[in-house]
């Protein structure tokens, strides 16, 4: 049996993860790893729902403000920088906690990443130019043809999975799923999956509110000073994608939260077929707080 533990929480977005890591986090006197692929970014703040900064003084967050929007950022990256974020957790304490909703991030941290194989140049300009044309259904009616495997199964509303998904298959001829499927890697220490999620209608009300507060706080004004940077893939991400539209006179300002909103709550949908095929985790209530830690400890050597 190992003797260092990672708590890793996951779930669909607006369900409490946050919160919950919080309250683990301060219960084993330990730090957390975001597992949030955009909340690695430090130009990105309100749009991508970053704990309080009252929170991030209080305990300390790897992988939150981390990198710059200009840095390439994916779950190869990411599993490096978790994987020696945890070393050095470990080095203080037994237990780690990790929380987010970046399916392909955590299963990385959890069982590794097979290797990518290399896209051509030519292929990658080509799709990315052909998507700033032509926008995402054209990315949807490509993959239809060539990758029918990541339309069943992949994220289908977000252009950067989209288009590193055919430049994949258009390259190598096979689904960047396929690249997915191989034995996992065994990690020095314990992993415990935590899943936290709400009935669906309350998921949806929280995800209207959270998004409502958003633009109480000035989400507009942060979207316009990202404004010049918008063809980034970091940027190219629920939240900021429907202003950006917003400020080209795509849509009205109503009209672009209400996107904002439905495509949130479509993105929580998919998380949770995500979560939901992975039977490592164990699922609870956000609020079952005493349940979930005496779970963990039944499975660990930090019983008290």
């Amino acid at each position: 049996m190992f003797s260092k533990t990672c708590i890793v929480i996951s779930g669909p977005t607006a369900a409490g993860k946050t919160r919950l890591s919080l309250q683990l986090a301060e219960y084993f006197n330990t730090d957390i790893i975001s597992a949030d692929s955009r909340q690695c970014f430090r130009e990105l703040n309100i749009g991508v729902a970053r704990p309080p900064a009252s929170d991030l003084k209080r305990i300390k967050h790897y992988f939150i403000s981390s990198h710059s929007i200009h840095e390439e950022m994916n779950a190869g990256i990411f599993e490096a920088y978790a994987l020696q974020s945890v070393s050095e957790i470990f080095e203080r304490r037994d237990v780690a906690v990790m929380a987010g909703g970046t399916g392909l991030y955590i299963k990385a941290f959890c069982t590794g990443m097979d290797d990518m194989p290399g896209i051509k140049d030519s292929v990658r300009q080509w799709v990315r130019q052909q998507y700033k044309e032509q926008g995402i259904s054209w990315l949807q009616e490509m993959l239809h043809q060539h990758d029918p495997v990541f339309c069943d199964k992949g994220e289908m509303q977000n252009p950067h999975r989209m288009m590193r998904a055919l430049e994949v298959v258009l390259s190598t001829g096979k689904s960047v799923l396929a690249m997915h499927s191989l034995p996992q890697k065994q990690r020095a220490f314990s992993i415990i999956h935590i899943g936290v999620e709400l009935p669906r209608k309350e998921i949806y009300q929280n995800i209207n509110q959270r998004v409502d507060d958003m633009m109480n706080d000035g989400l507009l004004e942060e979207a316009t000073a990202l404004y010049p940077c918008r063809e980034l893939n970091a940027l190219q991400t629920v939240g900021y994608s429907e202003l950006f539209d917003y400020i080209e006179g795509k849509y009205t300002l109503q009209e672009a939260v209400d996107a904002i909103k439905k495509n949130t709550r479509h993105y929580a949908k998919r998380q949770l077929t995500w979560f939901k095929r992975d039977n490592s985790i164990h699922w609870f209530a956000p609020g079952e707080v005493k349940k979930i830690i005496d779970f963990i400890e039944e499975r660990t050597n930090t019983g008290r």
